[in-house]
């Protein structure tokens, strides 16, 4: 049986994880990142099928109703849909790999009622920081900011739900604390920082 991994990694937006998962990820091999589907339009920089799958609303609602294998989880964020791929994610475990999810919290409930997943929490230090990270960006207009702090406000309140909590306050802190939690996983299931099973040999 696979002692791969699926974890859930979540956080408001502009809380740092795709900073963070993008280090984290770099340093760890034998890990994957779950390409979400989604319905809203490309930032600047990402590319379709690395950052995101994006796709329209008819064709997001085409994999939804597919049964069993459309979405293990998906939500409408933001007046645009995201969800992650059932198969995807099944397939990958099942090849040894160690699977991020990217998801918001309510993909994150859906996928806990799915599957044993270990679940991590990445906050902000506070709400004020991250109302001057939202708007640094700098591709946001004042409504969609305003929308994005109202909900962080709610999301930050599930915390409690998630087995880790990692405030990024320092970025490179925030960095180790996250991949000193995968590596700890991984010597849970009795494998190596590398992924790979431990043999213990007592001969």
């Amino acid at each position: 049986m696979s002692k791969a991994i699926p974890f859930i990694i979540s956080s408001p937006s502009g809380g740092g994880k795709t900073t963070i998962l993008k280090k984290v990820l770099a340093g760890l091999p034998g890990i994957v990142f779950s390409i979400s589907h989604t319905t809203r339009s490309p930032r600047p920089g990402e590319v379709n099928g690395r950052d995101y799958y994006f796709v329209t609303e008819e064709e997001f609602i085409a994999v939804r109703e597919q049964t069993p294998s459309g979405f293990i989880e998906w939500a409408r964020v933001h007046d645009n849909f995201y969800g992650t791929s059932r198969s995807d994610v099944e397939m990958r475990l099942k090849e040894g790999a160690d699977v991020i999810l990217d998801i918001d919290i309510q993909g994150a409930r859906q996928v806990k009622d799915a599957i044993e997943a270990v679940s991590i929490f990445i906050a902000p230090p506070s709400l004020t920081e991250l109302e001057r990270r939202l708007r640094g960006r700098g591709t946001e207009s004042e409504e969609v900011v305003a929308l994005r702090l109202a909900n962080a406000r709610r999301e930050l309140t599930a915390a409690a739900e998630y087995d880790y909590l990692v405030i990024n306050d320092s970025l490179s802190e925030a960095v180790e604390m996250v991949r000193s939690i995968l590596i700890s996983e991984r010597s849970r299931k009795r494998r190596n920082i590398d992924g790979n099973s431990v043999e213990l040999n007592i001969s």
